[in-house]
């Protein structure tokens, strides 16, 4: 690429973590072990939860707060299909069915609305979905849980450091709200070890099965049984998995974690700054936050006006040295979901191309959404070059 050329997300890190990573591997302890405890202590005080569990990715950490809430093979989970496909992906590795709801388009989030319909005798579970790093509307979609008895879990992928207004005060998503958050540090997340995750929860019994679980069932922790001055025998009482996140990306991690409230405070700026710089562009409709959420911007998606071809608008932003994405992913739209028994939605049925009435909203989000640069590192010049190049190709009318 270009040396001008504008990325969509660009993970920052400097020598504090080259650093960080060194001590780890100087350590000789490179696997699951102090740095990954140390990592899980400081991010369960970043977000006030009582307990925090580090795995190797989002998804394994999906799939562990599944099992952790009782989700079990045959059983329902309400969710949305308007999400990376791990989040699907997740419910289906526990031999469940996900049940897609639609989206709220003012937030990209799960209409809290369209729950209640879709329940079934084998619900098991609500997987809500902060996405993008806007938070979900929780106090409604805990209403529905509670009234019918139902665990939330929350994917956090994309919404670390972003905020929710409960009862009078400000509070950081994985406080948490529901019985599990699962969050990822992936690359393109705000906090990134390369890969991996955490879960957290207040539940003392659900961690312990956490931290069980991801580290195949073995009974004695190895922190525990290298420390002992007596010879301790493991055992594995359950099925477990490797979930295990590395010490070296744990060191990473906590280097990242000290740099969080200022990147969440630059990009609280650049999403203001784009605000000023795309408002006047016609038709084109702006992300906003509700008045009880904060969310970290980890990506900033626009609607594209009705008269614009997504792919046309994305094409011409990248002849200009911009990337860009479509926006978020629709799973009941991808091969993996095409047979019937994978998922289901509400009562209507779905057209031969695959799409859904029932989910016209989160197919829309797909169609129409463009996600544009975002990252620590980007500079007012590019942002106004990404405005430029955008309101170019918004003037441009649909061709073939």
């Amino acid at each position: 690429m270009p040396n001008d050329f504008v990325p969509v997300a660009r993970p920052h890190l400097g020598q504090e973590e080259v650093s960080a990573a060194g001590r780890a591997i100087l350590s000789g302890w490179v696997t699951q072990g102090p740095e990954v405890a140390a990592f899980e202590r400081e991010f369960a005080e970043f977000v006030g939860a009582p307990h925090a569990c580090a795995v190797s990715s989002g998804t394994t950490a999906l799939h562990l707060a599944l099992l952790a809430v009782g989700v079990r093979p045959g059983d329902e989970v309400i969710t949305v299909s308007h999400s990376y496909i791990a989040t699907a992906n997740s419910i289906r590795y526990c031999g469940a069915k996900p049940v897609f709801v639609d989206i709220d388009p003012a937030t990209f989030n799960i209409d809290p609305r369209k729950i209640e319909p879709a329940l079934s005798k084998r619900t098991r579970a609500i997987l809500c979905v902060h996405q993008m790093g806007m938070p979900c509307d929780l106090k409604a979609i805990l209403e529905v849980a509670r009234k019918h008895q139902l665990p939330v879990v929350e994917d956090a992928a994309c919404a670390i450091g972003s905020e929710i207004s409960w009862q009078d005060r400000w509070e950081r998503i994985g406080r948490p709200h529901g019985d599990v958050a699962c969050f990822s540090f992936h690359p393109r997340k705000l906090l990134t070890t390369g890969d991996g995750g955490m879960l957290t929860t207040a539940d003392a019994e659900i961690d312990h099965k956490l931290r069980l679980w991801r580290q195949h069932g073995m009974s004695v922790p190895d922190t525990v049984r290298h420390s002992s001055r007596e010879v301790v025998f493991e055992s594995y009482p359950e099925l477990g998995f490797n979930y295990r996140l590395t010490d070296i990306q744990a060191a990473v991690g906590r280097e990242q974690l000290k740099r969080l409230p200022e990147a969440i405070a630059q990009r609280r700026q650049m999403a203001a700054r784009y605000r000023q710089l795309l408002a006047d562009i016609p038709g084109l409709v702006l992300p906003a936050e509700p008045e009880w959420a904060r969310t970290n911007w980890q990506s900033y998606c626009v609607r594209l006006p009705e008269a614009t071809n997504q792919r046309q608008v994305m094409q011409h932003m990248l002849d200009e040295g911009i990337a860009t994405r479509r926006g978020i992913m629709c799973a009941h739209l991808e091969p993996a979901y095409s047979a019937p028994a994978t998922w289901r939605c509400a009562q209507i049925e779905c057209k031969p191309d695959g799409s859904c009435p029932n989910l016209a909203e989160s197919e829309r989000a797909q169609s129409r959404g463009v996600i544009l640069p975002l990252f620590s590192q980007i500079t007012e010049e590019q942002q106004d070059r990404v405005a430029r190049a955008l309101r170019q190709a918004c003037s441009i009318r649909i061709q073939g």
